[in-house]
């Protein structure tokens, strides 16, 4: 398998960003969105993610494709949770499906020290089997269950919380 890269996202990045994110939206098995966001509606978001503490990572092969991208978000939005993230990894459909995520999150685990992070959670839906299965690969635990909390296309699904502490 090629090698992948890391790097810090750029204002330029964002259309490419909603592209993935919106790619996603259909299969109704990664967000609870139900329709396309627009890049504005993203700017605030993109804007709450820095080098320093708050990574948002584009991850592009050695030919500089994109191929998809990473966020480290904060959690509850309380200077006491600072040390713990909720990550997110979008793939570019033509990257799905190839082994990237395990490469992507053990990249993430690897790294959350740098960032001063003590606690990664996943929020997976329970209907996502291959991300499930992913996390829980990765030393991840179910930390927490909502029943039914989100409705799809009429169809009320679970949420999972997913958590790893980072020793």
């Amino acid at each position: 398998m090629e090698e992948i890269i890391f790097r810090n996202a750029s204002f330029e990045d964002l259309p490419k960003i909603v592209e993935i994110y919106n790619s996603t939206i259909p299969s109704r098995m990664v967000t609870a969105d139900t329709e396309n966001v627009s890049i504005k509606s993203k700017i605030q978001w993109f804007n709450e993610h820095n080098p320093e503490n708050r990574p948002l990572w584009i991850i592009e092969d050695n030919q500089k494709n994109v191929l998809g991208w990473v966020s480290f978000s904060s959690f509850y939005g309380r200077p006491a949770y600072k040390g713990t993230v909720e990550i997110s990894i979008y793939m570019d459909e033509s990257s799905r499906g190839k082994g990237l995520g395990k490469k992507v999150l053990k990249y993430c685990i690897d790294n959350a020290k740098n960032f001063e992070i003590k606690i990664l959670l996943g929020f997976i839906f329970l209907h996502n089997e291959p991300s499930l299965k992913l996390f829980r690969h990765l030393g991840f635990e179910d930390w927490g269950t909502f029943p039914d909390v989100a409705v799809l296309d009429g169809v009320e699904r679970t949420l999972k919380i997913l958590g790893k502490r980072i020793d």
